[in-house]
């Protein structure tokens, strides 16, 4: 029986690359995969521009291509995690409309996982973006792969082959803030990894700001780490003998010279504000951990669905 693949492409103001990467990836599964059944589903996070428009034609033409329009804008790790537990193929393939991860890397991913791999990750071995931003993702990667408690792989975004099995583990995880990412590992599936060059955007501009950048990170860092707040406590610790040594110092100089010996006024400012620095960027990322328990504890669903185009698979209610 001919086994199905599942393309899954999260979408937000991407009009310039609908088409485009419908063309690409048909043309892969035309020439390298024709053996295989071919699923291309959309999943949008209420597009302003023509987004939706696009994808509507080439569901109305092509019954292959799938749709799921959210009611809002859930945000992108929602998205993706979403748009693969509904996933109807043997298989599904993780990646962006933008393009940056190109659909012809799919043919080596698909021999690796007809090889047993349930997990074939892409991996950015070299990057046309910004040199800059691979520099910061390079280094945010190094630092969470050493302050999280299960394995965690470098220049890893998402772009990847997930097996059927591992889509129903998605299934049945009920978490309403999915860190992919991190869930790879921890679910401990046995993964290869196919490196490939990322592309410049083809189209359109990115929409992730700053703070969209921040949020994933620190998605990241909170679902998968507890050694920051173990550090605050170090930290607290070691300040706390810091002062008490330098506080004793202090004391037996003062004794020992009374009249003359002045402890100074800048030290004590300098060590006030150094401690209170200290302090409010623990709390701050105290405040990170406690958002995302008081997201989970709320249990939303992760998205709410405004329509579905081409799918057999009913909504779930958790979902």
């Amino acid at each position: 029986m001919r086994k199905t693949i599942t393309v899954v492409v999260p979408t937000y103001n991407e009009e310039g690359n609908i088409q485009a990467i419908y063309d690409r990836v048909l043309s892969v599964f035309e020439t390298s995969l024709a053996g295989y059944g071919m699923q291309i589903l959309f999943i949008d996070n209420d597009s302003q521009d023509g987004t939706r428009i696009l994808i509507r034609e080439l569901a109305a033409k092509d019954e292959r291509v799938q749709a799921i329009f959210n009611a809002t804008n859930f945000g992108f790790s929602k998205s993706c995690f979403y748009g693969l537990s509904q996933a109807e193929g043997d298989c599904a393939v993780l990646m962006f409309a933008d393009m940056q991860d190109p659909p012809e890397v799919i043919p080596e991913m698909v021999h690796k996982w007809e090889e047993g791999y349930k997990i074939v990750l892409g991996i950015k071995s070299k990057s046309r973006e910004n040199k800059l931003m691979y520099l910061i993702r390079g280094i945010y990667y190094g630092i969470l792969k050493k302050i999280s408690e299960t394995e965690h792989i470098s220049q890893y975004d998402g772009f990847g082959l997930y097996d059927a099995v591992f889509i129903e583990q998605l299934r049945n995880l009920r978490d309403p803030m999915p860190y992919l990412r991190g869930i790879v590992s921890e679910i401990g599936y046995r993964h290869a990894e196919v490196e490939y060059t990322q592309e410049l955007r083809k189209a359109g501009k990115s929409t992730f700001s700053f703070m969209k950048y921040y949020d994933v990170a620190m998605l990241g860092i909170t679902s998968s780490s507890k050694i920051v707040m173990r550090m605050a406590a170090f930290l607290g610790m070691g300040l706390g003998a810091v002062c008490m040594i330098v506080a004793l110092i202090t004391l037996v100089l003062k004794i020992c010279d009374w009249e003359y010996f002045n402890a100074g006024t800048a030290a004590i400012i300098v060590g006030i504000f150094f401690i209170g620095a200290v302090q409010l960027f623990f709390l701050g990322f105290l405040g990170e951990y406690i958002l995302n328990i008081n997201v989970r504890t709320m249990n939303h669903p992760i998205v709410v669905e405004e329509e579905r185009i081409n799918l057999q698979r009913e909504t779930e209610k958790h979902e």
